[in-house]
């Protein structure tokens, strides 16, 4: 009974610590999407993610391959553009908009890259606790968790931006 009662404990020390790497690298990519040149913000977040996935894939000792890696993102929320991505893109672009397109891009484009790498986070930690790895992770099969997830981390982002941990003074 004792050893059950001490796996729960370390699951769920490993689950806590995986969150906060995710709510770490969430705020991460809500600073890069300041980065005021378009499609450079992109990359940056896209680094940053790839970067939190190598981070997770350690927790669970898991090999991690950059270019895996950066396929199975792509992959994930290249599924959900109708939705997020669509705004990301459209947030990157209207920073060449003269005046006004800095001022809305610093309102929407740290939300939606934050929500972004929040699902991508959330999905490989559930994928991971299940004993899954890179080799055997399928977008289609956590489409529905993963846009969960998004708008879990649209909240998440949102908070982080009105609590002033992310800002253009970073």
């Amino acid at each position: 009974m004792e050893a059950v009662a001490e796996e729960t404990t370390e699951l769920q020390t490993r689950v806590d610590e995986a969150g906060r790497v995710v709510r770490n690298y969430t705020l991460g990519a809500m600073g890069a999407s300041l980065v005021p040149i378009p499609m450079l913000d992109l990359a940056a977040i896209t680094g940053i993610q790839l970067k939190m996935l190598h981070s997770l894939a350690k927790m669970y000792d898991l090999p991690f391959k950059k270019d895996l890696g950066k396929s199975l993102i792509a992959s994930l929320v290249g599924g959900y553009i109708p939705y997020a991505t669509t705004g990301t893109l459209a947030s990157s672009f209207v920073k060449f908009v003269p005046f006004i397109g800095q001022g809305l891009a610093l309102v929407s484009m740290p939300i939606l890259a934050g929500a972004t790498s929040y699902a991508v986070g959330k999905v490989f930690i559930q994928h991971f606790e299940a004993g899954g790895t890179f080799l055997d992770f399928d977008p289609e099969e956590v489409r529905e968790y993963f846009a969960e997830q998004f708008k879990e981390g649209e909240k998440v982002a949102s908070n982080l931006q009105s609590s002033g941990a992310v800002s253009s003074n970073n």
